[in-house]
């Protein structure tokens, strides 16, 4: 009798640690954005279209890893064309305000990108300069339910190239699939 009270109470201890896993262990994500970028190099700016693809995995409902890749934006004049993109990996904080983290919420990120700038002038070629710098964003939206919500986001995203500052400021509309 001892031995089938400890075999069933070793039973419901690993069902209850399985289920406790499986919401502990949260869920993958990708998130597509696309907005505005404002651009500054030195004292000039220039307002670009920036697009984003992001996708990482929810540790718990209110933590996530993610890695991204982003186009800032391009423009070209009198035969000079600049293209401004990166890679990221950063951390996401999250807070829902509904049942069943659905509903409002709001959120931050951090990260470090790696951000290439490419100068092409129209019979020459081409060069490109990179650099590592933090970025910091934050947002706001709506989870409808479990796998799927809209956001309003906005980065800061700072890089050098040829020894020049540059900002890349984006606000962007994004569409999360949760799985």
């Amino acid at each position: 009798m001892k031995k089938i009270l400890a075999l069933s109470t070793a039973l419901v201890l690993a069902g209850l640690s399985t289920s406790a896993f499986a919401v502990e262990a949260g869920q993958g994500y990708v998130r597509l954005e696309a907005g505005n970028s404002e651009i500054e190099i030195e004292d000039t700016s220039s307002d670009e279209t920036a697009f984003n693809v992001r996708g990482g995995y929810y540790f718990t409902p209110n933590f996530a890893f993610e890695a991204f890749y982003a186009n800032y934006g391009e423009d070209s004049s009198d035969g000079i064309s600049a293209k401004l993109d990166g890679f990221g990996v950063g951390v996401v904080g999250k807070k829902n305000f509904g049942p069943d983290n659905t509903g409002f919420f709001i959120n931050g990120r951090a990260g470090i990108a790696r951000i290439t700038t490419e100068l092409s002038v129209a019979g020459v070629g081409s060069v490109d300069d990179s650099s590592n710098k933090a970025y910091f964003g934050v947002g706001a939206g709506y989870d409808f339910n479990r796998n799927f919500g809209l956001s309003l986001n906005y980065d800061i995203n700072k890089a050098e190239a040829f020894d020049v500052s540059i900002d890349a400021n984006t606000l962007t509309a994004g569409l999360e699939f949760r799985f």
